[in-house]
């Protein structure tokens, strides 16, 4: 199926250009999305006749996306999951997911602008792509975390590994000082019943 491109396609082509692609891919994704056209000579014609609107236009929308990229490139948002003790998570982050929290924190996103270049399933930091125009693309972190504080570790830099490691070993430390704690008590005990046992055996005498 024969198309042309009405705006920047990644991986096709620029606006005007006359590319081949699938028919579903065409059907169903490029022309309802206005993103392309068939590749008729009536199509092409008025394409032409209407070049310098498409290129005002794209042009307008690149500003606009330009300058919420602006805003919104390298932002952090925090996701709460439950997840093993060794950070995996009970299921995975979608594009959906990234969509409500960038838009409950008052930026307009799509699901369909969102790209998630590797699955989320642990525990983390993740960037992600937000495609807010054809030739505009964000860069935000997902802070994936059981619960607000560890948010705010893995913010400081600290995995979840890390943080596991140092929670065990606080636990070995506490558990040595017990233990010493119950050895100097044994010892004060042996030196009582020394000191009893002395005291008997002088009564004896």
């Amino acid at each position: 199926m024969e198309v042309i491109l009405l705006e920047r396609v990644a991986k096709l082509g620029q606006m005007g250009d006359v590319v081949s692609v699938k028919a579903g891919y065409g059907r169903n994704y490029l022309l309802p999305q206005g993103k392309a056209l068939r590749a008729s000579d009536a199509n092409i014609k008025s394409f032409e006749n209407q070049k310098a609107q498409l290129e005002a236009r794209n042009l307008e929308s690149k500003k606009e996306a330009e300058a919420l990229a602006a805003k919104f490139d390298g932002e952090q948002f925090v996701v709460i999951r439950s997840a093993s003790d060794g950070g995996n998570l009970y299921g995975s982050v979608t594009t959906r997911d990234v969509a409500n929290v960038a838009t409950e924190a008052g930026f307009s996103v799509d699901r369909k602008q969102v790209i998630i270049r590797q699955p989320i399933k642990v525990l983390g930091l993740h960037e992600v792509e937000v495609h807010l125009h054809p030739e505009v693309v964000a860069v935000l972190a997902m802070n994936v975390a059981r619960s607000n504080e560890e948010a705010e570790l893995q913010s400081s830099g600290k995995s979840i590994q890390e943080l596991a490691a140092e929670e065990d070993a606080a636990a070995d430390f506490e558990i040595s000082e017990l233990f010493d704690d119950l050895g100097a008590a044994g010892r004060d005990d042996d030196e009582d019943q020394g000191s009893n046992s002395d005291e008997d055996t002088s009564e004896e005498k």
